[in-house]
């Protein structure tokens, strides 16, 4: 990654920096967008700016970056550090302010577009799956009525560092957070998703979790096939007793999970090991829709 794209501009990574007085790096206020490309096309860029919109709006952040706009960026920090499709964030800083908590709205903020390489697709991990571990770090409330994606980070920083205290062997596991009051959440960079007996579960927004931009599509194209969704409050034995189970995420797309693993070290197996016929099913759809064609 030898160039990001601040303000619309190109710039190399050594002088990519935001003044000390952004109230991004001072109070976190700022929200930023994950998402990868489709031969150099950014999916779903529309609805991901409409998410950022609606958080600047509630954070007095004056958002008026074009999908147009943020799409030439894209194209041209993809020419510039030579990738065809990348993961790429685009985050929003409040921008400079005087010290101290605001009291108005601000006036002129960042716009930070990084770009990196994709991870090396892993035909074995949508065929076989991950480890989907539960974790003690619960999930926090959210900012306000709906969680934003911010630069408060923290809980999800702590929650992974708690996943990498069990050592090796769940390395490239995805940690699951519980509510406080025990019920499924997220996991830390994903929306979980589950199937019994023809019924597709996910966790109501009202446990705190991110309104995920992915979780919102499958949702639809589940109710395209006529599948009933439920959205809840569950307790961790559900997972247990579901026959597929899966992450969903803007770069990751549908991973499936084949064994939970709860902090004692108990295994359960999910799916016989492997993909569930729904999953592999929604999988498929979402990336027809994404015109994936690797």
């Amino acid at each position: 990654m030898k160039y990001a794209a601040i303000n619309g501009e190109l710039v190399n990574m050594a002088a990519a920096v935001v003044p000390v007085t952004d109230h991004g790096f001072l109070y976190g206020l700022g929200l930023f967008e994950t998402f990868r490309t489709y031969q150099g096309v950014p999916f779903l860029l529309e609805r991901h700016l409409e998410r950022m919109a609606s958080g600047c709006r509630e954070l007095g952040i004056p958002f008026t970056a074009t999908a147009a706009e943020v799409t030439d960026w894209i194209r041209q920090l993809l020419l510039a550090n030579e990738l065809q499709d990348a993961y790429v964030r685009y985050t929003v800083s409040a921008g400079e302010a005087p010290l101290g908590l605001p009291s108005g709205d601000y006036v002129k903020p960042n716009y930070i577009v990084l770009a990196k390489a994709l991870p090396e697709p892993s035909p074995s991990l949508y065929k076989n799956g991950k480890i989907l571990q539960r974790l003690s770090t619960p999930r926090n409330t959210p900012e306000g009525e709906v969680r934003f994606k911010s630069l408060h980070y923290m809980n999800s920083i702590l929650a992974k560092r708690e996943l990498n205290g069990y050592g090796q062997y769940v390395q490239s596991a995805e940690g699951l957070q519980l509510t406080r009051d025990g019920y499924v959440a997220e996991g830390i960079v994903s929306n979980v998703f589950w199937v019994r007996q023809g019924v597709l579960y996910t966790s109501a927004l009202a446990t705190g979790i991110l309104p995920g931009i992915t979780r919102a599509v499958v949702l639809e194209l589940a109710a395209q096939q006529g599948m009933l969704c439920q959205e809840g409050l569950f307790p961790w034995e559900e997972l247990l007793q579901a026959d597929e189970i899966f992450l969903t995420g803007s770069v990751a797309e549908l991973v499936p999970v084949t064994t939970l693993r709860d902090q004692d070290g108990t295994e359960t197996v999910i799916s016989s090991g492997h993909i569930g016929p729904v999953t592999e099913a929604l999988l498929g759809m979402y990336r027809q829709k994404a015109g994936y064609t690797s």
